[in-house]
């Protein structure tokens, strides 16, 4: 028996509201990989092809695609979340099953910072750098924020960071108060702040 497996036990609600939210926001982040995968070969077909999530100059897929920043690693990014998004579902399903992997939970983990960085690094190119946004990348920004929050705070409860005995039991307390969601909350208001005095009125011109 590995040493960090356990035998599936049943839920607590905090445990089947986190894994519920995991699979959720994966299934979201799939859909918006896959929607921006059908627009990206439109948009190789028809440089000029005007995207449903083309609203204005800001609110612009098609311009976020013909950017360097879009194909990072030599191919469309959303590429990538097509592949990675439905295993953060199969996390979301082990997770709703009750199944104890701790090694599993702190790769999710790991992976999901991975994937929490490289959305930000594009968020933040497009507000700065592209000066223009695309809203089915900010769905999978929003989606990599709630998944990365998900699993930290599981992984917290359930220490499975092994942390000592007098750290853990200050985390406890801090995840009991709901600093965590608090964290994420303003984390998410200063991100549309940021939006908002950037672009100002030309997010609905």
């Amino acid at each position: 028996m590995l040493k960090f497996l356990k035998r599936p036990k049943k839920l607590s609600r905090a445990d089947t509201w986190t894994f519920g939210l995991i699979l959720a926001f994966g299934a979201v982040g799939t859909l918006a990989s896959l929607v921006l995968s059908i627009d990206e070969i439109n948009v190789l077909k028809n440089p000029d092809a005007v995207l449903s999530c083309s609203f204005n100059i800001v609110l612009n897929c098609s311009t976020v695609m013909q950017t360097w920043q879009a194909s990072l690693l030599g191919f469309p990014n959303m590429f990538i979340g097509l592949m990675a998004f439905p295993v953060i579902m199969t996390v979301g399903v082990i997770g709703l099953s009750g199944v104890k992997l701790r090694w599993f939970y702190n790769a999710a983990n790991l992976g999901l910072a991975v994937c929490a960085v490289f959305a930000y690094w594009l968020f933040f190119s497009s507000v700065y750098t592209i000066g223009t946004l695309c809203p089915w990348c900010l769905t999978v920004t929003f989606s990599s924020t709630m998944l990365f929050a998900a699993i930290t705070y599981y992984n917290l409860h359930e220490n499975n960071f092994g942390l000592s005995k007098s750290i853990n039991a200050r985390v406890q307390k801090f995840l009991q108060k709901g600093y965590l969601q608090l964290i994420v909350a303003a984390w998410i208001v200063a991100m549309i702040g940021l939006v908002v005095i950037k672009f100002g009125e030309s997010l609905f011109a």
